[in-house]
């Protein structure tokens, strides 16, 4: 069965950075797209970047162009840079396949002060 162990969150000002990692267990996952998914307080989970099994990336408007998406296949893990941060990214971010998500993480909590 597939796991997900999400990690690199933490408390931060408005304008500063974190990196996430999630490591991934099973053979499967050079196989698949995964994403990073995030839910914020009374909110629905929304999907904020996704990497392809060729490295191609799609973002959600609301992160385009301060979070990057990035994945190394030798180790099975899928990494988050985000930069910029602001308020409104406060949220447990998880990662998860693309197609067909399956059991969910703990996920790892970003809080960013205003």
């Amino acid at each position: 069965q597939v796991q997900f162990v999400e990690s690199g969150g933490g408390l931060v000002q408005a304008g500063g950075s974190l990196r996430l990692s999630c490591a991934v267990s099973g053979s499967t996952f050079s196989a698949n797209s995964i994403g990073w998914y995030r839910q914020a307080p009374g909110k629905q989970r929304e999907r904020v970047a996704s990497v392809g099994t060729r490295g191609y990336t799609n973002y959600a408007e609301s992160v385009k162009g301060r979070f990057t998406i990035s994945r190394d296949n030798a180790v099975n893990t899928v990494y988050l840079q985000m930069n910029s941060l602001k308020p409104e990214d406060t949220a447990v971010y998880y990662c998860n396949w693309v197609s067909g998500t399956t059991s969910w993480g703990q996920g790892t909590l970003v809080t960013v002060s205003s």
